[in-house]
């Protein structure tokens, strides 16, 4: 498919911000946070309620209208500390697909999919740049793709949720609907040591990606919770489930194109987690900003059973939880983010470690799907790894209730081996057509 950027333009709050808010102080959690960009992109069929002309404008005004109350996205960071909440806008992209949405809902490519957004997702200009960017991409059919990027120095996956949500509020003629908590610097307050805190970078072997798409059915994870239940885990979750399972097939496609020669190392596994509700008072789920924590659970590449993977994610998820909710009451966020930092920094140093590996849960984005502008609900929606990241897997809900689909980027080596696995196949469906419902046979998802 070709594209053509039709127009770029700025878009301002509709309201000027007043004097009293250009000043925005940004958490310790938004300090630490990557430089680099939450990407998203909703797909809406052609509908006979508005024309693209008339859907790009409500776009635009809706986006205009809601900036005023999510007023810091339309500044800029200054000195990783703080928002000068100046109104200098939003950027705004208006691209032209030629090509039909259906011909590319039927198969799916990441590298499609990136050209859909405004910007790289790693774009350094996530630190120093516009904190938001959309693009309207309108295909040869009258379909639209809506991309949209927020910076993570601001914003983690359930506040680009938020946001979309407030936005499609405002386009419907509900601006008051939803209202965004800014609270967040309060109980994370920032410092001024904050870049002594950073964690070391990771060898992720960054030549040579391939991203592919697999899709978990309903059917089918209800059958992998089944198999990765234990004494431990006796009702894992859809996302543990399938974050465990990746993680084994990972692993062994790893093992099957390095060395046999090679002795067994550790085998480590990085999970965001959502810590609004883990905080003690718990935060809204409004509440805007890079507000997760992290965890890294680790195992031998020897010992890499289904069920002993979930116990370990499941561990990870439990003692983060505990570290949040033990010290906070104790106003001790400075030590507890940071003793996290260390923890996840040392375990990276180890040199023992073969391999390290990414999973995004961003199975929240579910209520998306009920996102409407005025022209109907998605068809699709999407998240992707950048293109330079490997041994990333990212979860997204799909439409359907109950399934999960998943991002998995590899080293070509890697791939070619994971997906063959047999025991991958038995509960996955490699990119199987967005327009349809769950494959019948096995022969169709391969």
């Amino acid at each position: 498919m070709e594209f053509e950027i039709i127009k770029r333009e700025t878009i301002k709050p509709s309201s000027p911000t007043p004097h009293y808010l250009r000043n925005f102080k940004l958490s310790l959690l938004d300090q630490l946070g990557p430089v680099a960009y939450e990407p998203l992109v909703l797909f809406y069929p052609k509908n006979g309620i508005a024309t693209p002309e008339k859907s790009v404008w409500i776009i635009k005004k809706s986006l205009s209208e809601t900036l005023t109350r999510f007023y810091p996205l339309a500044g800029r960071i200054k000195g990783n500390i703080s928002i000068d909440c100046n109104d200098h806008g939003v950027d705004y992209v208006e691209a032209r697909v030629n090509g039909l949405l259906s011909t590319f809902l039927s198969k799916p490519d990441a590298q499609t999919l990136r050209k859909l957004l405004p910007v790289d997702a790693e774009s350094p200009e996530a630190g120093r740049g516009p904190l938001l960017l959309v693009q309207a991409n309108v295909f040869d059919c009258g379909g639209l793709a809506i991309g949209v990027c927020m910076s993570h120095k601001l914003a983690d996956a359930a506040s680009l949720c938020t946001f979309i949500m407030a936005w499609s509020a405002t386009a419907l003629g509900f601006s008051q609907a939803l209202l965004p908590d800014f609270s967040a610097s309060f109980r994370f307050p920032p410092t001024d040591h904050a870049s002594s805190f950073q964690q070391s970078s990771v060898d992720v072997k960054r030549v040579n990606c391939v991203t592919k798409r697999f899709v978990f059915y309903a059917s089918k994870i209800a059958g992998l919770r089944t198999k990765a239940a234990s004494a431990i885990v006796d009702q894992p979750t859809r996302a543990e489930a399938v974050t465990a399972l990746i993680w084994r097939c990972a692993v062994a496609a790893a093992s099957r194109s390095s060395s046999s020669l090679q002795s067994p190392k550790l085998s480590v596994l990085s999970q965001s987690v959502d810590i609004r509700k883990k905080v003690v008072p718990p935060l809204s789920d409004d509440s805007i900003g890079n507000l997760v924590g992290y965890f890294a659970a680790h195992t031998d590449e020897t010992e890499v059973e289904l069920q002993g993977l979930v116990a370990k994610l499941r561990k990870g998820i439990k003692e983060l939880s505990n570290s949040y909710a033990k010290r906070l009451q104790k106003d001790q966020a400075l030590q507890v983010v940071c003793k996290s930092f260390k923890d996840a920094d040392e375990l990276i140093k180890r040199d023992d470690i073969n391999n390290f590996y990414v999973g995004t849960d961003l199975c929240n984005y579910k209520l998306l799907y009920g996102v409407s502008f005025g022209w109907g609900k998605p068809i699709w929606l999407s998240n992707v790894p950048a293109a330079s990241n490997n041994n990333v897997a990212s979860l997204v809900s799909t439409r359907e209730d109950g399934g999960i689909e998943a991002w998995v980027t590899l080293s070509e080596e890697d791939m070619a081996a994971f997906e063959q696995d047999q025991e991958l196949l038995a509960f996955a469906f490699m990119n199987p057509s967005v327009l349809e419902v769950e494959p019948i046979t096995r022969k169709s998802a391969l």
